[in-house]
């Protein structure tokens, strides 16, 4: 135990150097936020994750033979631009507002999208999926007494199976999670319904859709459509270390799971902000 006796100071000493480590933390981060460019606790993270890369390749690198190297190093390169590449990628669905006459002027006319992005969940599914595996061990935990009978049974039925990362019932159990957590998160975050209603009280419709139901019915069609390739590629990036400890045996690749999702979703949005403020700056010269 990492506290024997479990005493009370040492006790709140670790979880006050905890806590003020974590306000720490949110405050670097707060002030990233307000004086630089981008998210600061999503830059921290980043730091935090590429940091850790060199170290993690030269541990391969050290254990393993020139020709696997390079295989990872090209792997890992693949990774990153089809995660660029998915990340970027989105339906675009047309909208035409109709023209309004409101007193003399007239209104609308205009033609715009919605844009759906395909891996519009994230990380969210792995982290629920990975949530939801942690279960059965708690469960374990508090059967208690597992060396003898029907406890032994579950308790190794959940080491050979659930915890077991190369095992073939642990990938097919957390990837299946994925994909569905993928499309519970969706149809949360992007409601047809409600979208739909919105469009048609602005005076607007999808070119060849009616308002109403069918657009509703067109909108959750592309949504679900769209949602199958985004988490099927997410639920391959979170089962890609697993793959490899399973036929490879490699303990730890560096840019698997939710290490490239984040830190290459990280890296886009700053690009994009960066990119916004070059354009405002631009524009501001050539007003003044």
């Amino acid at each position: 135990m990492l506290l024997p006796g479990f005493p009370l100071n040492r006790v709140l000493l670790v979880i006050g150097t905890l806590v003020a480590g974590t306000v720490l933390i949110m405050w670097m981060g707060e002030l990233t936020t307000q004086r630089g460019i981008g998210n600061g606790m999503s830059m921290l993270i980043f730091a935090s994750v590429v940091s850790h890369l060199p170290s993690d390749y030269a541990t391969i690198v050290q254990t393993r033979k020139f020709v696997p190297f390079v295989l990872l190093i090209l792997l890992s390169i693949a990774i990153v631009v089809s995660v660029v590449y998915m990340e970027n990628g989105q339906r675009r669905i047309p909208v035409q507002f109709s023209k309004q006459v409101r007193g003399r002027r007239l209104y609308g006319g205009q033609s715009t999208y919605i844009p759906l992005k395909v891996n519009q969940a994230g990380v969210i599914p792995i982290i629920f999926a990975s949530s939801v595996l942690l279960l059965p061990v708690l469960f374990t935990n508090i059967l208690g007494d597992t060396s003898t009978g029907w406890r032994k049974s579950i308790a190794n039925f959940v080491n050979n199976y659930v915890t077991d990362q190369s095992s073939w019932v642990h990938l097919f159990m957390y990837g299946l999670m994925i994909i569905g957590f993928a499309y519970f998160y969706n149809a949360i975050a992007f409601d047809p319904v409600k979208q739909a209603d919105q469009i048609r009280k602005q005076g607007g419709y999808i070119p060849g859709i009616r308002p109403g139901p069918q657009t509703e019915r067109h909108l959750a069609k592309i949504l679900n459509r769209i949602t199958l390739p985004g988490a099927l590629f997410i639920a391959a990036i979170a089962l890609l270390p697993s793959i490899l400890l399973r036929f490879w045996n490699i303990r730890q690749f560096p840019l698997g799971g939710t290490t490239v999702l984040i830190a290459v979703g990280v890296a886009l949005e700053t690009m994009k902000q960066i990119n916004s403020q070059l354009m405002l700056r631009n524009y501001e010269g050539f007003l003044k």
